[in-house]
């Protein structure tokens, strides 16, 4: 791509060469392109959504409908070139269709020359010119982009200002803009950056990348940081109050990277940059934008989650229109712990996804929850969305450790990143990852937490004890059966643990030291009994006391008896 920009008129022109293989088994006699800048103008789909849900987004609202004309956002293809003949094509609000002269045939290459012109949005959502901050240019989803074709056939979705999913790409993009502006982006920059403020010439060139983002501004602030290999950039505005907060995030960002290295997997790209831009965050391919003025641990914890994208956004890339907690979900499971890997002295209490429990578990309880498959843009509220994607994603990596131990799911992560990068795959290629992993049977965990809004609420019912022993009685009150990790403490100080698998598990998760294996529990049961020797009196006995589980109800997980000790309890 050749880019040309205007800043008097926040317009730029465009010329592309794209090639385009056809590695599907079916022949293509359409092609389509994402043009999302077509979203900032009033009444696309974009505004109309924003305007209509219930719960609109505060960065949105009514602020393109309010837009002067000058402001708005568009992309107008001029002219189009497959194979080096003109085709037809229709302008379809944010989507580009092409009627092909001549079908792409299985294992083809067509090639696509493209001129175009555009506005630059006045900054709204991820995409624009002077966001709140004051930085001129945060050019992400910008230029005319090849909708993925798969084995779903075309993806096609309008923008409404939600997920993204894309092809990878080689990308050799050279950006014209007056002399003195800095540039950042994806890729890695083709000359000296000292020389490129000169002429204004900036040529970036990024391998197998599924985007290409970047940001621009005559103030910006350059430095860098290593990490093996990897150069890691950072550009922002001079500002007096957050310059320190900016002068620390180098160190923490090449730490949080070593840490997502080890947790996942090695990132495989040779430069990320880290830019002061856009609304809030949002995640690109070696690049993320982000707002810059804030305390050193927002700071800090905001690049992390961007960061941790670059793993299941970047280099799984998921489809995250339909599989939005695969990267929402992930990218924030990894970001608890690598903050909590960051901040160790902060932490006092609690679990690392403790937030993301309470989030899914509140929804859950308020009957607005809509189940994790629903396609991100068709959720009805984006607090359904956002608990969906971010919470209760997160919260189904995280207790896969009561279902087969929290080293084994960490290890099917691994796997799963290992086997899967650069290949798209969904909820069943993560499952048979965990299930390669651990040895079990885990249909049942990702058909319950993925397609349904069922919940984990198990209970203890009854304890009877008897001179030298006692039966526990446990029931399922809600509708996802789950095995079950069950502590019983003693008045002679000794814990006792105990973990009763589910039968279609096929199989048990490693126990720990001190745990019992106890007979499989089929889940058409709603009650299940065990009965242990005893030599000294029961202190209490608990449900799942690591916190491990997504239990709705915790109040009816432990039972604990005071001085005045009975032989038999049983719930109400």
């Amino acid at each position: 791509m050749d880019i040309t920009l205007d800043t008097a008129s926040h317009q730029y022109r465009g010329e592309m060469t794209a090639k385009l293989k056809n590695n599907s088994p079916d022949a293509l006699d359409r092609a389509f392109f994402h043009l999302f800048f077509n979203a900032f103008q009033p009444e696309s789909m974009m505004d109309v959504r924003s305007r209509t849900i219930s719960d609109p987004d505060s960065r949105v609202g009514s602020r393109i409908v309010e837009l002067p004309e000058e402001e708005w956002g568009w992309i107008k293809v001029e002219s189009l070139l497959v194979n080096g003949k003109p085709v037809d094509f229709i302008h379809d609000g944010t989507i580009l269709e092409v009627k092909l002269n001549a079908p792409i045939r299985a294992g083809k290459r067509a090639t696509f020359e493209m001129t175009w012109s555009a506005q630059v949005p006045r900054q709204i959502r991820r995409s624009g010119w002077m966001n709140k901050e004051g930085i001129e240019y945060s050019m992400t989803q910008w230029y005319p982009k090849v909708c993925e074709y798969d084995h779903d056939g075309w993806h096609t979705e309008p923008y409404i200002g939600r997920e993204y999913h894309g092809i990878w790409g080689d990308f050799d993009v050279t950006i014209h803009a007056p002399a003195g502006y800095t540039i950042g982006g994806t890729g890695t920059l083709q000359q000296d950056i000292t020389s490129a403020r000169t002429t204004g010439d900036w040529n970036f060139v990024a391998e197998n990348v599924i985007d290409f983002a970047w940001a621009a501004d005559p103030d910006y602030l350059h430095s860098t940081q290593n990490l093996g290999d990897v150069t890691l950039n950072f550009y922002h505005q001079a500002n007096a109050e957050y310059d320190e907060n900016w002068a620390a995030l180098p160190e923490y960002a090449a730490k949080a990277m070593a840490f997502l290295n080890e947790l996942i997997g090695p990132y495989p790209y040779p430069q990320y940059s880290v830019i002061q831009g856009g609304d809030g965050g949002m995640e690109y391919p070696m690049a993320t934008l982000i707002t810059g003025e804030r305390s050193l641990r927002s700071l800090v914890g905001v690049t992390v989650h961007e960061m941790a994208h670059s793993w299941f956004q970047a280099v799984l890339a998921t489809n995250e229109s339909l599989y939005e907690f695969m990267d929402e979900g992930m990218t924030s499971y990894a970001t608890s712990l690598c903050m909590r890997h960051l901040f160790a002295e902060a932490i006092t209490s609690g679990y690392a996804h403790r937030s993301s429990y309470s989030s899914y578990i509140s929804q859950a309880l308020s009957g607005n929850e809509e189940p994790l498959i629903t396609h991100a843009d068709h959720y009805q509220t984006n607090r359904a969305y956002g608990v969906a994607a971010y919470s209760k994603g997160e919260v189904l990596l995280a207790q896969l450790a009561a279902v087969m131990g929290p080293d084994t799911r960490d290890q099917g992560l691994r796997d799963y990143f290992a086997k899967w990068a650069f290949k798209h795959p969904g909820p069943l290629e993560l499952k048979q990852c965990m299930e390669a992993a651990s040895g079990l049977d885990l249909d049942w965990y990702f058909q319950y937490f993925i397609n349904t809004t069922h919940t984990i609420d198990y209970a203890v019912q009854s304890v009877y004890e008897s001179d030298d022993s006692a039966t526990i009685e446990l029931e399922r009150v809600g509708a996802m059966p789950m095995p079950q990790n069950i502590a019983i403490t003693f008045e002679n100080g000794e814990v006792q643990r105990f973990h009763a698998p589910l039968v279609m598990m096929r199989g048990h998760k490693a126990l720990g030291e001190n745990e019992t294996l106890l007979p499989d529990w089929p889940w058409t049961n709603p009650t299940y009994s065990f009965t242990v020797p005893t030599t000294s009196r029961i202190v209490s006995v608990e449900l799942d006391a690591d916190r491990q589980m997504a239990d709705v109800n915790r109040d009816n997980n432990s039972v604990q008896f005071d001085a005045q000790w009975q032989r038999i309890y049983q719930r109400h």
